[in-house]
């Protein structure tokens, strides 16, 4: 359920009659921002391409809207928030918001020239579908966001590959799409001809509600919760609605974070349904993949990618190259790639970039 309080609904109701756009980008990717904020003694910006806070100050003549305008902002696609008397909240007057479990960040998208992949491009745009359904697993209603690529429609009986991509544990299903970008960046990637069309499929990944990262036992269960609904009534659902390949070799699961933490387990534990795995600084225990380090032969006979991505400033990292040092030691083929970056979606936009090409070929 969704928390409100007085502050951020009084914002969003003056903002909607006053001031200025926010955010305002100016020509030398400067942004001003702007928020009315009645009878506020402090207010500042929080962005993700800046460590430290910014303050605002009641504009010129104005007693209740508070403004600044940035240094030059990066390229990129932020996330961003105004922290008023200490309170966090959305900017009221931007209707691009990060889709959370508890909304709280705003996005500022700046365009790069030439284009990054997550930029709007004047290229051949593939089409994103919206699907609730009853889950039989979960009891109850639940939904999934599926991407087809480019010229689906008009390709008669072809069948297509598919990867199930997830996201992280404060997200939801559409913030691969809304937040990731992910339907551009597969876009670019095949019209540079660096990946062929496949059939992405996004669900929720909390069946049983946010379930904290401390709680082993409910996380545990959360995970057969989700490897049921996705199994049994998610990917059957799209199965019977879109052209997908049957073949094994033709079905891939990824995600960050917590979602790369679900594609390791569940992949590698259904390898008879899923060739391709990626992990976009995700962590798996070695205790969770018994069946995998049991009979390696077997596995790496099954596994034609294992590729698993985690920044050196990651939290995650110590995890990760536990991780990474057991399938050495065990023998199992991986890809494993340390980069720079920390546990945001600047990187994972990166680590879809480069993982897309290397699906089904």
């Amino acid at each position: 359920m969704m928390k409100f309080t007085l502050l951020p609904l009084l914002a969003l109701a003056n903002a909607v009659a006053y001031g200025q756009p926010s955010p305002m980008i100016q020509q030398d990717n400067s942004v001003t921002f702007t928020l009315r904020a009645p009878e506020a003694k402090a207010v500042s910006l929080r962005g993700q391409w800046t460590k430290e806070p910014i303050g605002l100050s009641l504009a010129e003549g104005e007693k209740e809207t508070w403004t600044v305008t940035t240094e030059p902002v990066p390229t990129g696609v932020w996330e961003y928030g105004f922290v008023v008397d200490g309170q966090s909240i959305i900017d009221p007057k931007n209707p691009a918001i990060k889709p959370q479990r508890e909304p709280n960040r705003s996005i500022l998208h700046l365009p790069a020239s030439p284009p990054n992949p997550w930029d709007f491009q004047d290229i051949p745009h593939g089409t994103v579908h919206q699907h609730s359904y009853l889950s039989k697993a979960a009891g109850k209603q639940r939904e999934v966001s599926v991407y087809t690529p480019p010229g689906y429609e008009r390709s008669g009986d072809k069948r297509y590959p598919l990867l199930v991509l997830q996201h992280g544990s404060g997200d939801n299903q559409l913030t691969w799409v809304t937040h990731g970008k992910a339907h551009w960046i597969l876009d670019s990637a095949l019209a540079s001809n660096r990946s062929v069309p496949m059939i992405v499929m996004m669900i929720d990944g909390h069946p049983l509600g946010q379930i904290s990262r401390d709680d082993i036992k409910a996380r545990n269960e959360s995970l057969i919760a989700f490897e049921r609904e996705l199994l049994e009534d998610a990917m059957p659902l799209v199965e019977s609605v879109y052209r997908v390949s049957p073949d094994r070799e033709n079905r891939a699961i990824a995600g960050l974070s917590m979602g790369g933490w679900q594609a390791i387990n569940i992949g590698l534990g259904n390898l008879d349904k899923f060739a391709s795995i990626g992990s976009f600084s995700g962590a798996a225990d070695k205790e969770t993949l018994e069946a995998t380090f049991a009979n390696p032969e077997l596995t790496n006979s099954k596994i034609k990618l294992l590729w698993i991505a985690c920044g050196k400033e990651d939290f995650l990292l110590e995890r990760n190259e536990t991780l990474i040092a057991a399938l050495k030691e065990g023998g199992i083929n991986h890809e494993w790639h340390l980069t720079e970056g920390d546990h945001s979606w600047p990187i994972w936009r990166n680590y879809l970039h480069d993982f897309v090409p290397k699906l089904f070929q």
